[in-house]
């Protein structure tokens, strides 16, 4: 029997599927992305791109792909000038040269791109399944293959989707979040992601399963959590100003699932933060924990990231 998906319409997923011609992001990719797009729009179009961001040809398709999939820029659309490229304001809060951290040196930068990655709009359908809907902690290549092909088929039964597309992405994960040790050749393939940091996927006792890391990320700190706390409620537009850990757990699109976090650690990183900003308070009622806040949740979490960039924490 057929598993039907449903999709919550408020976080906009598309079909996209191996649009980063099977290259993982690199190191560097995103600040000379966005660094060239903001000298020349039409970089990504120019048939020297090549050459200015001294990549190959499918490279410079995969370095546009990963800038706007992790909304550091944005494809505009208008009626007189066509398309071009222009920076987020994410994008320019974080790699222009005077933001929080051009050059990623702070892991809590990368916890903040996965997490912009598979915020609406998703450009990474692949990668919102794995995190959002995938339901096993342990599993192969082939689990994550025939789960993700009938989750493509059933949400979008009228996109012609080739299976190599979605064996493509699946590889591509892999290699953007686990530790790929699988030969001792160094080429442009085996050069590491910068998300490897995060431990979210690890390699199981040396064999060809996988295992999501639920454990504590000792390098993801108390701000980022609750920033995506406060951007999900955002999200998901609700008028209410309380939203219990349980559904910051589980729901999908949740911090919980996007970070792999236990409820337990979600709830200290809002008592942490909740000493330092009045506008956030964590309450227990009857064994319920939930999170309230004063005030509009997508100003309080940009806050939040100022506040801790601005402290010098990178």
């Amino acid at each position: 029997m057929k598993t039907i998906f449903k999709c919550n319409p408020k976080l906009k997923l598309s079909p996209i599927f191996a649009r980063h011609e099977t290259f993982h992001p690199r190191f560097g990719w995103l600040k000379k992305g966005f660094d060239k797009a903001i000298a020349h729009p039409d970089i990504f179009s120019s048939e020297n791109a090549p050459t200015v961001l001294g990549v190959g040809k499918n490279m410079v398709k995969a370095i546009k792909y990963w800038c706007i999939a992790f909304k550091v820029l944005e494809e505009i659309k208008e009626q007189h000038q066509g398309r071009y490229i222009a920076s987020t304001a994410f994008g320019k809060d974080l790699l222009s040269d005077e933001g929080w951290d051009p050059y990623l040196e702070d892991p809590a930068s990368l916890w903040l791109l996965h997490w912009h990655l598979l915020r609406p709009p998703c450009y990474a359908t692949a990668w919102y399944y794995i995190f959002n809907i995938f339901n096993k902690n342990i599993f192969e290549i082939e689990d994550l293959t025939a789960g993700l092909i009938e989750f493509k088929d059933s949400l979008f039964p009228n996109n012609h989707i080739r299976g190599s597309s979605v064996i493509k992405d699946i590889a591509c994960i892999l290699r953007m979040y686990t530790d790929y040790n699988g030969s001792n050749v160094v080429n442009e393939d085996s050069i590491d992601s910068p998300l490897i940091e995060l431990g979210l996927i690890n390699n199981y006792d040396n064999s060809r399963r996988y295992i999501f890391n639920t454990s504590h990320k000792h390098n993801l700190p108390s701000n980022i959590i609750v920033y995506a706390c406060l951007d999900y409620m955002d999200i998901m537009q609700e008028s209410a100003k309380t939203i219990s850990v349980s559904r910051l757990t589980y729901d999908t699109g949740s911090p919980g699932l996007s970070f792999r976090l236990s409820e337990s650690t979600i709830v200290d990183a809002i008592e942490r933060v909740s000493k330092q900003y009045s506008e956030i308070v964590l309450n227990d009622t009857a064994g319920l924990i939930q999170m309230s806040f004063k005030g509009e949740p997508k100003a309080l979490s940009k806050i939040l990231l100022k506040d801790y960039y601005g402290r010098g924490n990178n």
